[in-house]
């Protein structure tokens, strides 16, 4: 989110993921705009809150990240290392426990399912832009019957 890059968090954001084992297969930056975001938070749309959100995401860059692991990846992994939306309900140790004390300003975006992250996913990148690679570190990650 804007937040994260203008506060210097990227690194560490992305270094969270990664310490956790999951695979970085896209990343670049990118200026997000009010048409993108109309269809991203289409679901918002009725609220008094959208243009706010729209806002507050226009603010600055974005660096969006495809992230992939072994299971469900969403819920278990990326969901449960970010917090729950409200970075002031978030527990310590959480991206969001630790560095949000925001419902709107609360540092990532995470997909809600695997059928929103693979919509999401040709909505900010471009089949080229997903890379399949073995990651050197994959066979030190899983036991050789969980893959």
């Amino acid at each position: 989110k804007p937040c994260t890059l203008q506060r210097g968090l990227v690194g560490e954001i992305t270094h969270r993921f990664e310490r956790k084992g999951l695979r970085l297969a896209g990343m670049k930056m990118m200026q997000l705009t009010d048409e993108v975001l109309s269809e991203h938070y289409a679901h918002l749309s009725g609220k008094p809150f959208f243009q706010r959100v729209k806002d507050s995401m226009m603010a600055a860059p974005v660096i969006v990240c495809c992230f992939e692991g072994l299971g469900d990846v969403y819920k278990r992994q990326v969901r449960t290392l970010a917090g729950p939306t409200n970075g002031r309900l978030a527990a310590p140790g959480t991206i969001r426990g630790d560095y949000s004390m925001s419902f709107q300003e609360n540092i990532v975006h995470t997909s809600d399912s695997p059928e929103t992250a693979a919509i999401e996913l040709t909505r900010f990148f471009k089949p080229e832009e997903i890379f399949d690679y073995k990651q050197a570190t994959f066979d030190y990650l899983y036991a050789n019957d969980e893959y």
